[in-house]
């Protein structure tokens, strides 16, 4: 891939996660689906970085890409958010931007960031829906009404964390197939991505995790709900 290329097909990515961002349930995907399409983006990805050369990679630019979360309290994606970031080879914290609300910064490698940011959408939408649903549900129905709110939580718990788990997984999965094709290029765009963060010298801080209440059947649903989630479309690496 020459100098003029690579624009190029960062082009035709972006575009490609710009098309499948239109597929949403009000154009008649549902969230599974829209994950599953996301799945298929991370493909598209491998697919693009391996089309780079290590000197291509090492001269690559990062950039930052934001995910805000329309308020300033703990949400359950702060759960889902670190795998997020792993399974796009970048970084991410947390922030609060200037009106109050907070948002997280992924950052990294134009391609990787525009996957995360992606991802992270797909997903909140998906907890957001699949949370509508259980709430119709017996089981839910069957909550006091002062239980609601723990249970809605603990719903939302579930299945992020459910979710981390699978993109976990697959990343490892993703990891393996291009090792397999002899390139190791977690190392490799570690090594980019962290020189450049070291730049920036950020004062970034680990914030504990706090006690959470949870209801096990709440957070069990949440489970099931994010594992029934088809964002594994078969990553498998194709001529």
């Amino acid at each position: 891939m020459n100098e003029s290329s690579e624009p190029l097909a960062l082009d035709r990515l972006k575009a490609r996660i710009q098309a499948l961002r239109a597929k949403t349930t009000e154009n008649g995907c549902t969230e599974a689906e829209a994950l599953s399409a996301a799945a298929k983006v991370a493909v598209l990805l491998d697919r693009y970085d391996l089309s780079l050369t290590d000197v291509e990679l090492r001269e690559a630019v990062c950039g930052r890409r934001e995910y805000e979360t329309r308020g300033n309290k703990r949400i359950p994606l702060d759960d889902c958010v670190g795998a997020i970031a792993a399974f796009c080879d970048c970084r991410v914290w947390r922030e609060t931007s200037a009106r109050g609300d907070r948002r997280y910064v992924f950052f990294g490698l134009g391609a990787d960031i525009e996957v995360a940011h992606y991802l992270t959408e797909l997903i909140d939408a998906a907890v957001r829906s699949e949370l509508g649903r259980y709430k119709t549900s017996p089981g839910y129905q069957r909550f006091r009404h002062k239980e609601r709110h723990m249970a809605n939580a603990s719903f939302m718990l579930g299945m992020v964390a459910s979710i981390a788990d699978k993109l976990i997984a697959m990343k490892a999965g993703r990891d393996r197939a291009n090792n397999d094709a002899g390139r190791d290029l977690v190392v490799l765009k570690s090594a980019v991505v962290d020189a450049e963060l070291d730049k920036l010298d950020l004062k970034l801080t680990t914030v504990p995790r706090t006690a959470r209440v949870v209801s096990p059947t709440a957070y069990d649903a949440g489970g099931v709900a994010g594992a029934s989630l088809a964002i594994d479309p078969g990553l498998r690496r194709t001529p």
